[in-house]
């Protein structure tokens, strides 16, 4: 039935006649898009912030779960979590373009959305570099190159003033407690390690070459850190930390010096490198 159902929808989709150009994805995948696309999915919460920033927000139609920014995308209908969207929503949409990434999006789903006849374009963004990277391919892909040109200069812009701010000023040495039973921090590939580096910081844990490691306390004690990073709005609070057995042997819990960034900073996209100038005023004011 669900078969039958997504054959219907198909009928009536009118992708195919629009798409008149042959691009290459970040996965190597050989993607047909229309000149123009109008009728955007985003099936993650950063390639959501990308559109917007390239002035696209109003071709989108719908988002992935976890999308809170930009507030107007919020307002947008959800196809569902971006591991397991609802393939019948996206169908009955008649998206002329679906944009996913390689790092939330699976395989099979996108493959199923491909054999209904719907093109799907994929980034796959690691580290500042990569968010540079697939800003200008979905420029390509939006036939928006101009917008990811300025946005690109734009961001470019702001990195260098954050280098500068920062420019002979000591490293300020930073621990970042992801969750603390097991305890969980930012190890050496994590995205937010590459940031608090360009922010002026050294995550203490940096050397760990696991992404997201489990540590122990005792190396957390053994490493020093001159304070804590926090996510506002997180689960993993000052509170949580002071009242659990053994963190007060840390100097930076017994003394209160935390610093708190935007959870934006999580999203590889341009709202990551806003987060990052503020990240920067907060390490050195």
């Amino acid at each position: 039935m669900r078969q039958v159902l997504m054959l219907l929808l198909l009928s009536l989709n009118p992708t195919a006649c629009l798409a008149s150009r042959t691009l290459r994805d970040e996965l190597g995948r050989t993607v047909a898009v229309p000149d123009h696309p109008q009728k955007l999915v985003c099936l993650a919460p950063s390639i959501v912030d990308d559109v917007y920033s390239l002035g696209a927000g109003s071709d989108v139609i719908a988002v992935s779960d976890y999308t809170t920014y930009p507030a107007d995308a919020a307002k947008k209908p959800s196809i569902g979590a971006p591991l397991n969207p609802s393939l019948e929503k996206i169908i009955a949409m008649h998206p002329d373009l679906v944009l996913a990434t390689g790092d939330f999006n699976q395989i099979p789903a996108i493959d199923q959305l491909v054999r209904y006849g719907i093109p799907v374009f994929m980034v796959n963004p690691h580290g500042i570099a990569g968010i540079h990277k697939s800003i200008a391919s979905l420029g390509r892909a939006l036939n928006r190159n101009a917008e990811a040109a300025a946005l690109l200069h734009d961001l470019q812009t702001r990195e260098q003033s954050i280098r500068q701010r920062i420019q002979g000023k000591p490293l300020v040495r930073i621990f970042v407690p992801v969750w603390y039973d097991p305890i969980v921090t930012a190890g050496r590939h994590a995205f937010i390690t590459e940031l608090i580096a360009m922010a002026g910081g050294s995550s203490v844990t940096s050397d760990i070459a696991q992404e997201w490691p489990q540590v122990s306390l005792e190396a957390i004690l053994a490493r020093k850190p001159d304070g804590l990073l926090l996510i506002k709005g997180s689960k993993m609070s000052m509170a949580e930390l002071e009242n659990r057995p053994g963190w007060q042997a840390l100097a930076a819990v017994r003394e209160r010096r935390v610093f708190y960034v935007d959870k934006l900073i999580e999203l590889p996209s341009p709202a990551a490198i806003y987060a990052m100038e503020d990240l920067a005023k907060e390490l050195h004011p």
